[in-house]
Protein backbone atom coordinates (compact mmCIF):
# COMPACT_ATOMS: atom_id res chain seq x y z
CA UNK A 1 0.00 0.00 0.00
CA UNK A 2 1.41 3.30 -0.92
CA UNK A 3 0.59 6.47 1.35
CA UNK A 4 1.41 9.84 0.70
CA UNK A 5 0.98 13.18 2.28
CA UNK A 6 -1.35 15.70 1.34
CA UNK A 7 0.75 18.97 1.38
CA UNK A 8 -2.34 21.26 -0.41
CA UNK A 9 -2.15 23.73 2.42
CA UNK A 10 -4.90 21.48 4.45
CA UNK A 11 -4.74 22.75 8.15
CA UNK A 12 -4.60 18.75 9.04
CA UNK A 13 -2.92 15.91 9.10
CA UNK A 14 -4.48 13.70 6.11
CA UNK A 15 -3.08 10.52 4.18
CA UNK A 16 -3.74 8.99 1.03
CA UNK A 17 -3.69 5.69 0.31
CA UNK A 18 -4.46 3.34 -3.36
CA UNK A 19 -5.59 0.54 -1.66
CA UNK A 20 -4.99 -2.11 -4.10
CA UNK A 21 -5.33 0.24 -6.92
CA UNK A 22 -9.27 -0.17 -5.89
CA UNK A 23 -10.01 2.56 -3.83
CA UNK A 24 -8.15 6.17 -2.52
CA UNK A 25 -8.62 6.59 0.75
CA UNK A 26 -7.37 9.76 2.90
CA UNK A 27 -7.12 9.44 6.67
CA UNK A 28 -7.45 12.73 9.01
CA UNK A 29 -7.95 13.62 12.30
CA UNK A 30 -11.27 14.54 13.08
CA UNK A 31 -14.27 13.61 13.88
CA UNK A 32 -16.94 11.43 12.16
CA UNK A 33 -19.16 13.89 12.28
CA UNK A 34 -17.36 16.93 11.22
CA UNK A 35 -16.55 14.48 8.10
CA UNK A 36 -19.67 13.63 6.68
CA UNK A 37 -20.91 17.50 7.42
CA UNK A 38 -18.42 18.43 5.31
CA UNK A 39 -18.90 15.50 2.71
CA UNK A 40 -23.42 16.41 2.78
CA UNK A 41 -22.25 20.12 2.06
CA UNK A 42 -19.41 19.46 -0.54
CA UNK A 43 -22.05 17.21 -2.41
CA UNK A 44 -24.73 19.74 -2.15
CA UNK A 45 -23.32 22.49 -2.51
CA UNK A 46 -22.42 21.36 -6.41
CA UNK A 47 -26.43 21.25 -6.49
CA UNK A 48 -25.78 17.47 -6.51
CA UNK A 49 -28.49 15.25 -5.06
CA UNK A 50 -27.78 12.89 -2.01
CA UNK A 51 -29.98 9.91 -3.50
CA UNK A 52 -28.88 7.63 -0.27
CA UNK A 53 -27.06 7.25 3.23
CA UNK A 54 -26.40 3.78 3.77
CA UNK A 55 -25.89 3.17 7.12
CA UNK A 56 -22.92 -0.09 6.76
CA UNK A 57 -21.44 0.25 10.34
CA UNK A 58 -24.61 0.37 12.04
CA UNK A 59 -26.02 -3.07 9.65
CA UNK A 60 -22.66 -5.03 10.39
CA UNK A 61 -22.89 -4.07 14.00
CA UNK A 62 -26.86 -5.07 14.45
CA UNK A 63 -26.65 -8.26 12.29
CA UNK A 64 -22.97 -9.72 13.74
CA UNK A 65 -24.42 -12.33 16.18
CA UNK A 66 -27.21 -13.18 13.44
CA UNK A 67 -24.66 -14.14 11.44
CA UNK A 68 -22.43 -15.91 14.09
CA UNK A 69 -19.94 -13.13 14.82
CA UNK A 70 -18.67 -11.10 17.58
CA UNK A 71 -16.27 -8.74 15.79
CA UNK A 72 -17.43 -5.09 15.60
CA UNK A 73 -15.61 -3.55 12.15
CA UNK A 74 -16.67 -0.53 12.39
CA UNK A 75 -17.33 2.47 15.42
CA UNK A 76 -19.48 3.71 12.07
CA UNK A 77 -19.23 3.23 8.38
CA UNK A 78 -21.59 5.21 6.23
CA UNK A 79 -21.69 5.06 2.14
CA UNK A 80 -23.16 8.37 0.51
CA UNK A 81 -24.54 7.54 -3.26
CA UNK A 82 -25.08 10.19 -5.48
CA UNK A 83 -25.09 11.56 -8.98
CA UNK A 84 -24.13 14.20 -11.36
CA UNK A 85 -26.35 14.45 -14.79
CA UNK A 86 -24.05 16.55 -16.32
CA UNK A 87 -21.10 14.32 -15.76
CA UNK A 88 -23.25 11.05 -16.06
CA UNK A 89 -24.62 11.88 -19.58
CA UNK A 90 -21.05 12.70 -20.88
CA UNK A 91 -19.63 9.62 -19.43
CA UNK A 92 -22.50 7.38 -20.59
CA UNK A 93 -22.71 9.08 -24.45
CA UNK A 94 -18.71 7.98 -24.52
CA UNK A 95 -19.64 4.61 -23.48
CA UNK A 96 -23.16 3.58 -22.26
CA UNK A 97 -21.47 0.84 -20.27
CA UNK A 98 -20.68 3.27 -17.58
CA UNK A 99 -24.07 3.01 -16.34
CA UNK A 100 -22.68 0.86 -14.28
CA UNK A 101 -20.53 2.81 -12.14
CA UNK A 102 -23.58 5.29 -11.11
CA UNK A 103 -24.87 6.30 -8.71
CA UNK A 104 -21.10 7.39 -7.58
CA UNK A 105 -20.21 6.57 -3.95
CA UNK A 106 -17.82 7.99 -1.07
CA UNK A 107 -17.64 6.37 2.11
CA UNK A 108 -16.45 8.10 5.71
CA UNK A 109 -15.65 5.14 8.03
CA UNK A 110 -14.49 5.23 11.62
CA UNK A 111 -12.42 1.98 13.11
CA UNK A 112 -12.98 0.72 16.39
CA UNK A 113 -10.37 2.28 19.19
CA UNK A 114 -9.53 4.98 16.31
CA UNK A 115 -11.56 8.05 17.71
CA UNK A 116 -11.66 11.02 16.33
CA UNK A 117 -9.33 9.67 12.87
CA UNK A 118 -11.58 9.08 10.10
CA UNK A 119 -11.26 7.59 6.57
CA UNK A 120 -13.07 8.61 3.95
CA UNK A 121 -12.95 7.72 0.06
CA UNK A 122 -13.98 6.37 -3.40
CA UNK A 123 -13.84 3.49 -5.42
CA UNK A 124 -11.00 4.01 -8.64
CA UNK A 125 -12.87 5.01 -11.88
CA UNK A 126 -11.70 3.02 -15.09
CA UNK A 127 -9.23 4.89 -17.82
CA UNK A 128 -10.81 7.10 -20.14
CA UNK A 129 -14.05 9.13 -19.68
CA UNK A 130 -14.73 7.93 -16.07
CA UNK A 131 -11.58 9.90 -15.10
CA UNK A 132 -13.70 12.58 -14.70
CA UNK A 133 -15.68 11.14 -12.46
CA UNK A 134 -12.82 10.03 -10.47
CA UNK A 135 -11.51 14.04 -10.55
CA UNK A 136 -15.26 15.04 -9.17
CA UNK A 137 -14.87 11.94 -5.94
CA UNK A 138 -11.55 13.65 -5.25
CA UNK A 139 -12.37 17.21 -5.34
CA UNK A 140 -15.62 16.56 -3.13
CA UNK A 141 -13.26 14.07 -0.49
CA UNK A 142 -11.36 17.05 -0.54
CA UNK A 143 -13.38 19.55 0.46
CA UNK A 144 -15.17 17.57 2.93
CA UNK A 145 -11.99 17.60 4.78
CA UNK A 146 -10.79 20.76 4.20
CA UNK A 147 -11.28 23.35 7.37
Amino acid sequence: MKHFFLAAGLALTTAIAAVADTSVTYSVDQEFDDVTFGLESAITDRGLVIDAVSHVGAMLERTKEDVGSDVTIFDRAEVYSFCSAAISRKVMEADPMNLQFCPYGIFVMQMPGEEGKTTIGYRVMPEGPMQEVQMMLDEIVKEAISE
